[in-house]
């Protein structure tokens, strides 16, 4: 299991990348900066802004693009290993610009604790993000959720491909 680490070093390096990734014609998805056993993984996630599927060959030229800017700026002590990829299916949503990109489509939202129903699972297309809730319509209507009662919420663009 990974361990993250390092808000401030990705949040750092997120400044320093935003500029060429999103001059490359990109949506900058995140940057991670986590420990995995004895090695540190800098993962830039990246994803194409047209709707279109992310290919390997768009991440070997944003890692080319990148690896000059982070050896120039330095801004990691120690040593990494640098990923860029796709966030990939099931993304979760994290920051206010990930539920504008999404809006419309179906998610799954996980609470820390079971409703009065004892219910910890919700699904339902996005509707909106205003501040601290978000709300879905799911079969029985529209339901509001608190972010700080929220645990994960992933977008549902992976249930078709196994029909």
């Amino acid at each position: 299991m990974a361990k993250q680490s390092g808000g401030n070093t990705a949040q750092r390096v997120e400044a320093l990348v935003r500029p060429t990734v999103e001059g490359m014609g990109l949506r900058l998805w995140d940057v991670v900066f986590e420990k995995e056993g004895p090695d540190w993984y800098l993962r830039v996630l990246i994803d194409k802004t047209d709707g279109t599927t992310m290919d390997t060959d768009t991440c070997a030229d944003v890692s080319h693009a990148l690896d000059p800017i982070l050896d120039e700026a330095d801004p990691i002590e120690q040593s990494y290993y640098l990923e860029v990829g796709s966030p990939g299916l099931g993304r979760k949503l994290t920051r206010p610009e990930h539920y504008k990109a999404v809006r419309g489509q179906k998610v799954s939202v996980r609470l820390y604790r079971a409703n009065e129903n004892g219910v910890k699972e919700f699904s339902g297309l996005l509707t909106s993000r205003e501040g601290n809730t978000i709300t879905i319509e799911g079969p029985a209507g529209p339901m509001q959720f608190e972010l700080s009662a929220v645990s994960t919420v992933r977008l549902c663009d992976d249930e078709d491909l196994f029909d």
